[in-house]
């Protein structure tokens, strides 16, 4: 079977300013997910799962409907704040899901296959979805056989000031052991990628690689997922801002040894839209890929 690509579209865009994952990048005003969905799609996934909230689940759907092949199987899940395990309810004050792990939860009943997941707000590359895809279609589904895509630090920095990116310690066989996050990383007037977040620089080195929340998953991990998020809510479930986070439950895997994530590396340039300042850049440089013959001159 053809491998998931599973969405994370539910984000409230709260510093953009907007829903910017229905906003309009490229010069055909394309949707930044259009070129993931598009990418997925010719890499050879072969259904995608989009992960909303019901605020925008309808114009969102129409959409797609009207740009989607007929052969890619879709499906369009609600990531909702009382959608919890047992019975649990959360508190009356509480305005916002409970973060990536649970969205990724909500699609329990949506995946069977080994699947992908991305954010809807960034660009990943062509490269990013063809080696995530031949993994995908390798690896033994029953098996917690994780993966993630690794992009080089370089191609990840902002030239509108300092990033937080999160650090990849692999082992000898391009396994991840941890990631480590490190904020203030930009290049310095001499041309070297430095960490300022300690309050004295340190040198790291190009080629580094560093995550970008693009990762890979079989479905045997719902339950144990599950389980992390149940204990999570009896400790913080009534904290009117907690969240549940993918990296979190992902590294409890490791730690148990439960689970081997590969790390899998792509060179292309990754980009993606915090603030309302980033689209000029972004749309800069799908309209250059583009001219480039990247993208064809439509999508659809």
């Amino acid at each position: 079977m053809k491998p998931t690509l599973v969405v994370l579209a539910a984000g409230m865009g709260s510093r953009y300013g907007g829903v910017k994952q229905m906003d309009g990048f490229g010069p055909n005003e394309e949707w930044l997910l259009e070129y993931s969905v598009f990418d997925a799609i010719q890499a050879g996934f072969g259904k995608i799962v989009f992960i909303l909230r019901a605020e925008i689940l309808e114009d969102f759907k129409f959409y797609f409907e009207a740009r989607l092949p007929e052969d890619i199987e879709r499906e369009y899940v609600l990531q909702q704040i009382d959608d919890l395990p047992g019975d649990f309810t959360p508190p009356a004050d509480r305005v916002k899901p409970w973060g990536t792990g649970q969205a990724v939860l909500v699609t329990k009943n949506a995946v069977s296959t080994p699947f992908a997941v991305i954010n809807a707000d960034d660009y990943y590359g062509p490269k990013a979805f063809s080696e995530m895809h031949a993994y995908l279609q390798t690896i033994d589904a029953s098996k917690y056989a994780f993966s993630m895509v690794g992009y080089l630090l370089e191609n990840t920095l902002s030239e509108n000031g300092s990033v937080s990116r999160g650090i990849c310690n692999i082992d000898e066989n391009s396994f991840l052991v941890n990631v480590e996050e490190h904020t203030k990383l930009y290049r310095n007037p001499d041309g070297f990628i430095v960490n300022d977040g300690e309050g004295s620089q340190k040198e790291l080195s190009e080629g580094t690689l560093v995550s970008m929340n693009f990762w890979g998953f079989t479905p045997v991990m719902f339950d144990k997922l599950e389980s992390y998020f149940k204990a999570f809510l009896s400790e913080r479930g009534q904290e009117l801002k907690s969240e549940f986070y993918i990296p979190y439950a992902v590294q409890s895997m490791i730690d148990e040894g439960l689970a081997e994530v590969k790390v899998l590396t792509s060179k292309d340039k990754w980009f993606g839209v915090t603030y309302a300042e980033d689209k000029y850049i972004v749309e800069e440089q799908l309209d250059q890929m583009h001219e480039e013959a990247v993208y064809p001159v439509m999508l659809w």
